[in-house]
């Protein structure tokens, strides 16, 4: 790990904690309404951190960066949370297209994360695992937004219980068994068989909640995001599976789509082992944006291009220590 997980740790590796990279603007924030631009975004976003440092210094410390990291996380969101409501509220009242008001939003959420990055970076630094874990939950909420913020008719709705869904198929075998030409002691006898398999899969608590559950014409799309597999994801595969075939068991018509940042050749076997299941449909990289240019009517790629530039939006002092610690192939988006 690159710093010591001690206080003293810190002290050694690292020197003294200080905010005054965050640059200062002379233009006023409510520039920030009339243009939405980039840079605009990012400067504002900046001061907001800058206004708070003294408070939370002082409440925290110097050397307390585990504490420091959580506040400036925190201060950070709830700028973001207070732009996006009022934003909304104008775009609402303005009666902006979807277009406009996901873009809008995709920006503010960009620029929210590059200073969410270089902030945490300045009183914490990365390392490469807490770093590409990072990454994975920053990429899929901006994903998700392609689906909260539709150009198609998409509707999203609430996953079943594991509970309902085991009464429910519990109910129907019960059923079933009943209407066999058996006698009611081979009934009870294949009932309590059926109890036994259920005991074996609920010996953990199995959570049909995936990323993201959207109704698209006539299917049901069950969601899974993931920035990659390269670790040891047995443990997230094998219940993967598991949800996945349970949800194929039912009458809907779900199908459960597994959605990779990565390319494919950057995944290891786990990733194929969930694409070749016959119970996933799994896609990587650019297909993946694909498919939610496909389900939501936004090419959400053609915007990436367009507009995330990690190196030159990041501060020089945050984008070089990223290349230095070869963290910037995380940043392919």
């Amino acid at each position: 790990m690159f710093l010591a997980e001690s206080a003293v740790g810190w002290a050694a590796c690292c020197p003294p904690y200080n905010f005054m990279f965050l640059a200062k603007s002379a233009k006023s924030a409510k520039k920030v309404w009339d243009y939405m631009e980039k840079n605009k975004l990012l400067t504002y976003y900046r001061e907001r951190i800058s206004e708070s440092s003294g408070i939370i210094e002082r409440e925290y410390g110097k050397r307390d960066y585990r504490k420091l990291a959580e506040q400036v996380n925190r201060t950070i969101k709830n700028t973001h949370e207070q732009i996006l409501n009022t934003l909304l509220q104008r775009a609402k009242k303005e009666k902006w297209s979807n277009i406009k008001t996901l873009e809008t939003v995709l920006m503010l959420t960009y620029t929210c994360d590059v200073v969410m990055l270089e902030s945490r970076n300045e009183v914490w630094q990365y390392d490469y695992m807490s770093f590409s874990r990072r990454i994975g939950e920053l990429w899929e909420p901006f994903c998700k937004l392609c689906f909260e913020y539709p150009i198609k008719e998409i509707e999203l709705f609430v996953p079943p219980l594991f509970s309902e869904v085991r009464d429910d198929l519990t109910s129907e075998i019960n059923s079933y068994i009943n209407k066999l030409n058996i006698t009611d002691k081979q009934k009870e006898d294949l009932k309590n068989y059926y109890k036994k398999v259920w005991n074996l899969v609920t010996s953990g608590e199995i959570k049909l909640e995936l990323d993201l559950h959207f109704k698209f014409i006539t299917d049901r799309f069950n969601v899974d995001f993931k920035s990659g597999f390269g670790s040891n994801e047995k443990g997230n595969t094998n219940r993967l599976l598991m949800v996945a075939a349970i949800y194929k068991s039912l009458e809907q018509n779900y199908k459960c789509i597994l959605l990779v940042r990565s390319q494919e050749n950057q995944n290891n076997h786990y990733f194929q082992t969930l694409k070749k299941s016959g119970v996933w449909e799994a896609y990587c990289g650019n297909d993946t944006y694909n498919k939610i240019f496909e389900y939501t009517g936004f090419d959400i790629k053609k915007w990436i291009t367009h507009h995330i530039d990690w190196e030159n939006d990041l501060s020089e002092k945050t984008a070089e220590y990223f290349h230095r610690k070869k963290l910037d192939k995380y940043l392919v988006w």
